[in-house]
């Protein structure tokens, strides 16, 4: 028993003492041509100390990413309501459909739909459209995007955001 406790106590210390290791040398890098530590200096253009450079950085919470703008993700849903959502994540700005059926039409599509930027503007809005045999016409995905851009600004009026 008191092996067990000796055995288990030791390899905690030496767990915390690798732990400690980490940050033990937090202002100073490996030069890859030298084997000698240079104190204050940058790594690849980034300062050693700056977050980022510790094993607690990969718990820290992270910015969301990419900035999605709303009239354009309501939009999306709207105009493309006939489409089965399969994934839709707006921290990245992507909406991923299943195949579908147009009301009154007989090809059934599926959508991707990249939304890049906060900005209420075409550059931001990114559509891939898809029947069973393959990529649909220019024509065609220039219309669903026309008509999400339409019922975005739409939905911007209502707002009363001008």
């Amino acid at each position: 028993m008191i092996y067990f406790r000796m055995k288990t106590a030791g390899a905690l210390l030496a767990c915390l003492a690798l732990l400690a290791g980490c940050g033990a040398f937090k202002n100073s890098k490996i030069k890859p041509d030298e084997e000698q530590t240079a104190v204050g200096q940058q790594y690849k253009g980034r300062p050693i100390n700056q977050p980022g450079n510790s094993l607690f950085d990969a718990f820290r919470q992270k910015d969301a990413g990419v900035k999605v703008n709303r009239f354009l993700w309501t939009a999306s849903l709207q105009v493309l309501d006939f489409l089965p959502i399969e994934a839709a994540d707006p921290f990245t700005g992507v909406i991923s459909t299943g195949y579908g059926r147009p009301p009154g039409g007989g090809q059934a599509y599926r959508a991707t739909i990249l939304i890049s930027d906060p900005a209420l503007d075409a550059r931001s809005l990114n559509v891939a459209l898809q029947t069973s045999r393959g990529p649909v016409s220019a024509e065609t995905q220039r219309a669903v995007e026309d008509a999400i851009l339409t019922r975005a600004r739409q939905l911007r009026v209502q707002a009363g955001k001008f």
